[in-house]
């Protein structure tokens, strides 16, 4: 059981001396120089009914995002196939919902299928999950559900009013015991104080199981929302954050996800030294740019670092 004192600690250690432990930790659960790729697509854009204080795709921001329908599964599988080919081992897809509604079932059990049938692990983010939904994504083969506690509890009204701390840990459950494995992490950046984001990482450290994937998401500011004039999270800070994720939760796959585009090669390569083990490729997520693929081959090149291979099913 991790504390709020015990994690703090270690977060405001000598930066080195938290640089050796996390690298340390990396080291007796993974491969250093192996680094997992994940493509995410937006199946369903904008329109959503949350009034997330970060999204671009709340209905209640002024963003200039036009919502859009939900995406025909032939051209989800199509995406997929391109992003297999590019060398993404996993896929990942979101819908910009408060929650699925029954007539959307149907189609998001297809794209998990198809996608599945390309050889990939599949991951879906579509807000929150009732049990009987998490089980039927379960029977099509979902392997990952995101679905992120974006904050501390303490810091988390300030972002959120339409979904409370405790929904978001309720669908976690849902998802955990429909049998698939959870996705969980947060944002930095966001306003938050340095103590809420050591207790996010102590909230999800101290769940029933830790969170098979962990991503580390840096605030990208987007003009019309609430958090765009949000003042930058220190590089320093962020990488110590991805080294305390690293040393609580060993075996997760920490991952490097929106606001890399803001990222130097030089700090990437710190969060890499640090835990990090995994990154989304492709121009954007969901709504928000990316590094291309190819800026991050040639930095992967650089550092010696290869692609991970698909874990055995």
């Amino acid at each position: 059981m991790w504390t709020l004192e015990k994690a703090r600690g270690l977060h405001d250690a000598p930066f080195n001396n938290l640089l050796f432990l996390a690298h340390t930790v990396h080291r007796q659960n993974f491969d250093p120089n192996k680094v997992q790729l994940s493509r995410l697509l937006s199946i369903k854009t904008g329109g959503c009914p949350e009034d997330c204080g970060y999204c671009s795709q709340s209905a209640h921001h002024e963003t200039g995002l036009k919502a859009s329908k939900l995406m025909e599964v032939k051209r989800v599988i199509t995406e997929a196939t391109k992003a297999r080919d590019a060398g993404a081992t996993r896929y990942c897809m979101g819908a910009a919902w408060r929650n699925p509604k029954p007539r959307d079932m149907d189609a998001v059990v297809a794209m998990v299928e198809g996608v599945k049938a390309l050889g990939m692990e599949t991951c879906m983010t579509l807000g929150m999950l009732d049990l009987e939904q998490a089980a039927r994504l379960k029977q099509a083969g979902l392997d990952y559900y995101n679905h992120n506690i974006d904050t501390s509890e303490r810091y988390y009204g300030e972002v959120i009013s339409t979904r409370s701390f405790a929904d978001r840990l309720d669908t976690l459950e849902n998802v955990r015991q429909s049998g698939i494995k959870v996705c969980c992490g947060g944002i930095v950046g966001m306003g938050e104080e340095p103590v809420d984001r050591i207790h996010m990482l102590v909230t999800l450290a101290n769940l029933p199981e830790h969170p098979e994937s962990v991503p580390i998401n840096m605030l990208i500011p987007i003009p019309g929302t609430p958090l765009a004039d949000a003042s930058p999270i220190e590089p320093i800070e962020f990488v110590r954050m991805i080294a305390l994720a690293r040393i609580m939760m060993p075996k997760s796959h920490v991952r490097l996800s929106a606001g890399r585009s803001a990222m130097t090669d030089e700090m990437q390569a710190l969060c890499f030294f640090a835990g990090a083990n995994s990154i989304f490729v492709g121009d954007t997520l969901l709504t928000a740019g990316n590094p291309g693929q190819d800026k991050d081959m040639l930095l992967f090149r650089r550092l010696g670092i290869e692609r991970m291979e698909l874990e055995a099913q």
